[in-house]
């Protein structure tokens, strides 16, 4: 065979494609998935909306009214396409002190007047500014809605009628307890157990069962038991539609109105955009469906919810915004475009219509279960966990008490408050410690470093005797003049006076430290720059894979001193940068990962994955997978290659790496990763026949099946995100991976796994130049390596 570069590759040449033919307008047509995922948010859509309608004291119609605004106004105009939006129960707080306050026709006016606020908000495109307020203030909110949610409605599950406020609530509970009413607490029982319940129906039966969503499923079932019963309870009352109350002209004091509006557009707008960011994290999560749907947005997202509210308000409909619950059941059903979000509100226009008297069968102690669920949700487990994690859990306290005790914009400007005094509390707050280890003195700053921390800061460098070598470690990201000066002044007295000082830490580029060639020389050299390890360098703490290229300057060499005669990559001897690598780590590294070190070493290595790459020294294997210790058992080789089993050829290591993952180690998949500009598929291409038999030719003839795939007419070629490669050596790179692959399949173990589902194979390609990872993916055209996204790896 020959090695030389195959025939085909003049079809890597790019060819202008003809102009297209003249196409005939295209006919509105509705894909049968978004018929289908219509149906489900209808069915979710309908009880949720008069459950929250009746949470809120409106007319039950309003919540009808809103849902199919929000999907017939929302789903056309808005930025998010697979985003549903409706009466939403993160608004049911708002809603309902707007209505105790000024009554229902100025509500729907405030409404409007929050959809005119939300279009000016779009408008000037400030959407992504909504995003800047802390996670922890927005989870908070909404944990305060769910609980005022909950425990509002617990009184019309008991048979009772809820309070004003959360205290109000909470001290009518005991006279609720007491006071029982045995139909409505069977029925709110019975819609519970449904609700709790059906998501959990096992086996072949159940996967069909849950099909149907579990809120209409515990509603239906509850009213036909009621039914069937004979219970009196009070039930759904739909009036006419010619009695249906619209928006009035506002009444009340201009400034508790403005107050009202802000609140009202603060929480819409902010629940929309992050429903829209959530939903486009959905979308990355369904295989083939991002290349279909556009990510949201979030500017025409926020004019679309405004113009919704200024329908909904005008119709006299509850207030608008992006419901997480219907958009979530959206994209898992399948939708792929916003007509999915239309059809549902004309089919909640039909039901308003034409289901009445359906719809009137329903009691409200039903509806009062289903939305203290919804209330107790908005509570999660998930939010505490994060916020306590980043130590952000007192802002979300303050915000979930202030929502519950004062209300919902009290408690969102309190928690923004705490937010903002926690935010200045640890930039004030600075630890400097000094040590003294084998005659060396440490002087160590952990925090921001400022005008506040230069008292201690000229304490701690005080304690440092004259003439000694000093190691300041700044482990902060900032750094203002007062402290600066201090530090500068300090350092040119203490190296005046015989001693040297050595400044290390996440601070970079800034002039301090001085070449410690010079000191104590009396000559007046330029400080060098501060760097993380050494000075006289500007390097940033992700040098190291920048391979240290910077170099000092000539004033950094005395006249009289030698360079050194050591081989130099940037400046620096290896065996300095290898030294001042690990003691780097030793530093600021270990202290983060030592326990997870120490439980690994206790318990062994359980990775999830065998990761086969090139010995390239540009893949960074560990940067490139987001991982950590423990997570991948890596085999690098030249070119990446998997030699295919039952040959005596004395390359057993691959073999038996791949033998102890799977069998031992019991790793769940197996990822080939193969790079751009390899240096062996340069080889195979240039190779030539007859040449020596080195060490390097005889393993590179393992990647000899790659070269013959690549020159076989019948298969189809490898390509990279559905362009052609670039040249010969990016087709055959791409084409290894596959090949690769197949040698890999041939091995037993691997086999064996694959046919019991224990294990996955994995190909892939790293694009250095671009720092753009690509997975392989199946099609009838041939392999195609893909964009990689978050949520293809999670998925």
């Amino acid at each position: 065979m020959s090695a030389c570069v195959p025939t085909r590759t003049e079809a890597l040449r790019i060819h202008q494609p003809p102009s297209p033919p003249p196409t005939r307008p295209r006919r509105f047509r509705i894909a049968g998935a978004d018929v289908s995922a219509s149906i489900a948010v209808f069915l979710i859509a309908l009880p949720l909306s008069l459950g929250i309608a009746l949470a809120t004291g409106a007319p039950l119609q309003a919540g009808l009214v809103a849902a199919a605004v929000g999907g017939l106004v929302a789903g056309r105009l808005g930025g998010s396409p697979l985003q549903v939006s409706g009466p939403a129960a993160g608004l049911t707080v708002v809603t309902a002190d707007l209505i105790q306050r000024y009554g229902w026709r100025t509500t729907c006016a405030i409404t409007v007047l929050a959809g005119l606020a939300q279009l000016g908000l779009g408008c000037l495109r400030v959407a992504r500014s909504a995003l800047a307020v802390s996670p922890a203030v927005v989870h908070g909110m909404l944990a305060g809605i769910g609980v005022t949610i909950a425990v509002a409605q617990l009184h019309i599950v008991l048979g009772g009628t809820p309070q004003s406020s959360v205290p109000d609530n909470l001290r009518a509970l005991p006279a609720q307890l007491a006071d029982l009413h045995p139909a409505a607490v069977s029925v709110s029982a019975l819609t519970l157990a449904l609700l709790l319940l059906w998501p959990r129906i096992p086996g072949r039966v159940g996967r069909l069962l849950r099909k149907l969503p579990a809120a209409l499923v515990a509603v239906a079932g509850a009213t036909a038991a009621a039914s069937l019963a004979g219970l009196t309870l009070p039930k759904v009352d739909l009036p006419t539609w010619s009695s249906h109350a619209l928006a009035g002209l506002p009444e009340g004091p201009v400034l508790g109105l403005v107050a009202a509006v802000l609140t009202t557009t603060l929480v819409c707008s902010v629940q929309s955009l992050l429903g829209a960011v959530a939903v486009d994290k959905l979308v990355a999560g369904r295989p083939g469906l991002p290349a279909r749907v556009r990510r949201s947005d979030l500017d025409r997202e926020l004019l679309g919810q405004g113009a919704a509210n200024i329908v909904s308000g005008s119709l006299g409909g509850l207030p608008v915004a992006g419901v997480a619950v219907r958009s979530a059941a959206n994209v898992q059903a399948g939708a792929i475009s916003r007509n999915s979000t239309m059809l549902h509100g004309v089919l909640v226009v039909i039901a308003a219509l034409l289901m009445v008297p359906i719809l009137e069968l329903i009691p409200l102690a039903s509806l009062a279960a289903l939305v203290m669920a919804v209330g107790i949700q908005m509570v999660s487990l998930h939010h505490i966990r994060t916020v306590t994690r980043h130590r952000e859990v007192l802002v979300y306290a303050a915000t979930t008490l202030g929502v519950v005790f004062f209300g919902v914009l009290e408690g969102v400007t309190l928690g923004i408050a705490v937010a903002v005094a926690l935010s200045l509390h640890r930039l004030a707050r600075t630890r400097i410690t000094h040590d003294e280890k084998e005659g060396v003195h440490y002087v160590h700053v952990r925090g921001q470093l400022t005008f506040l921390a230069v008292p201690r800061l000229s304490r701690a460098l005080h304690l440092v005797p004259q003439g000694t070598h000093v190691v300041v470690e700044l482990d902060g990201s900032f750094m203002d003049h007062a402290a600066y000066d201090s530090l500068q002044d300090w350092q040119n007295t203490h190296t005046a006076q015989g001693g040297s000082v050595e400044v290390t830490g996440r601070r970079a580029g800034i002039r301090i430290a001085e070449p410690e060639s010079l000191a104590g020389s009396g000559t007046n050299k330029p400080a060098a720059d501060l760097a993380p390890g050494r000075a006289g360098c500007r390097c940033r703490p992700w040098t190291p894979w920048r391979n240290h290229q910077c170099e000092l300057p000539q004033s950094a060499w005395s006249a009289d001193e030698e360079r050194p005669s050591e081989p130099r990559r940037g400046g620096e001897p290896s065996s300095h940068q290898l030294a001042r690598g690990i003691s780097a780590f030793q530093r600021h590294t270990a202290p983060l990962v030592r326990g997870e070190l120490a439980r690994l070493a206790r318990e062994g290595q359980r990775p999830s994955q065998l990761f086969l790459t090139c010995a390239d020294s540009r893949l960074v294997t560990s940067m490139i997978t987001s991982s950590g210790p423990g997570d991948l058992f890596v085999v690098r080789n030249v070119g990446n290659l998997v030699p295919p089993p039952g040959q005596e050829s004395g390359d057993d290591s691959v073999a038996a790496a791949i033998e102890y993952a799977v069998d031992v180690l019991e790793v769940r998949s197996i990822t080939v990763c193969g790079h751009s500009g390899c240096g062996a598929m340069q080889a195979l291409l240039s190779s030539e026949p007859g040449s020596a038999r080195t060490p390097l030719r005889r393993w590179l003839r393992h990647g000899l099946p790659s070269l013959e795939r690549m020159a076989d007419e019948s298969r189809p070629w490898a390509r990279l995100a559905r362009r052609a490669p670039a040249d010969a050596v990016e087709q055959l790179c791409l084409t290894n991976v596959v090949q690769q692959l197949e040698h890999l399949r041939a091995h037993e173990s691997v086999a064996r796994a694959l046919k019991d589902g224990a294990l996955e194979l994995h190909g892939m390609y790293f694009h250095v130049g671009e720092a753009q990872a690509y997975l392989l993916t199946e099609e009838d055209g041939g392999a195609v390596f893909d964009h990689v996204r978050a949520a293809d790896l999670s998925a």
